[in-house]
């Protein structure tokens, strides 16, 4: 896998996959770097051994600029890439690579230190989570200043993410929102100092990556569930707990941290910590 791409860089240790973008002069998502991160999303999907994807981007300024615009000039060939082959041939290829990328196994990160808009925002709006520069990332969906709307996905994923009406602003809006208007928004999940964004989020995918198998697609599900309606979240919650508690790692580990004090006055003002032993 690492080593395959032209347009990335992949990396892998501790159960946590490093995706960078490089693809100069402006990470471009043009055929080159989608059928890249087609190829990578197809290779990883079935690896038990990868739990956790971050990207991140080779060029300071930009994460991924947008969408290839002379694609618009060639529609026909666009059309016929061979992205996501076994996905929705309804969609154009751009949602299919993000349907993919959105669907993976794994829980996905992106670190956006520069900007991204169009097809680029599409694609962070497509992960897991998102963690911005403050003093430099900002995304934008500037399509609808061109003549037409977001066509990767962003009028779908939006809306989860920010709501309606903050959707509305951002697309017919058409401007660039900053790091710490898009945590506001909800758009990413915090905006932290650039100095401070590789320890935030590399804790972070340690941290995902170090959980029992299963747990942490286990809880994607139940909350996306919940996305349909409260009562199908609570349904499909229950169930992938039950699956959970009935296998031996849930035994294993609450007899561990009992045994290490939880529920007592005193360590349980540190229970984070016992976790962490116990792992």
């Amino acid at each position: 896998m690492p080593g395959a791409y032209s347009a990335l860089q992949v990396s892998i240790n501790g159960g946590v996959a490093q995706v960078v973008l490089d693809h100069p002069p402006l990470n471009l998502l043009d055929a080159t770097l989608m059928l890249d991160l087609d190829r990578f999303a197809a290779s990883v999907s079935g690896n038990d051994d990868v739990r956790v994807i971050v990207f991140d981007s080779a060029d300071p300024d930009f994460f991924i600029a947008h969408g290839d615009m002379t694609f618009a000039d060639d529609p026909a060939t666009f059309s016929a890439l061979p992205i996501a082959p076994e996905g929705d041939q309804s969609l154009n290829p751009m949602m299919r690579l993000h349907e993919r990328l959105r669907s993976l196994p794994q829980i996905t990160i992106a670190k956006v230190r520069g900007l991204a808009r169009g097809g680029g925002a599409e694609l962070l709006s497509a992960m897991d989570m998102r963690f911005a520069s403050l003093e430099h990332a900002g995304l934008a969906q500037p399509e609808a200043a061109g003549g037409i709307i977001p066509g990767a996905g962003g009028t779908a994923y939006l809306p989860g993410l920010v709501g309606r009406a903050r959707a509305l602003e951002i697309i017919l809006g058409t401007r660039l929102i900053d790091a710490a208007t898009a945590e506001r928004y909800g758009w990413v999940n915090r905006a932290v100092p650039n100095a401070e964004l590789d320890h935030v989020v590399d804790t972070l995918a340690a941290r995902i990556a170090a959980l029992q198998p299963g747990v942490a697609r286990a809880a994607v599900e139940a909350v996306d569930a919940a996305s349909d309606s409260i009562a199908h979240g609570l349904e499909r919650g229950n169930e992938l707990l039950g699956q959970l508690l009935g296998g031996p790692a849930a035994a294993r580990l609450t007899q561990a941290v009992l045994a290490a004090g939880a529920q007592t006055r005193d360590k349980e003002r540190h229970l984070e910590g016992i976790f962490d032993k116990v792992q």
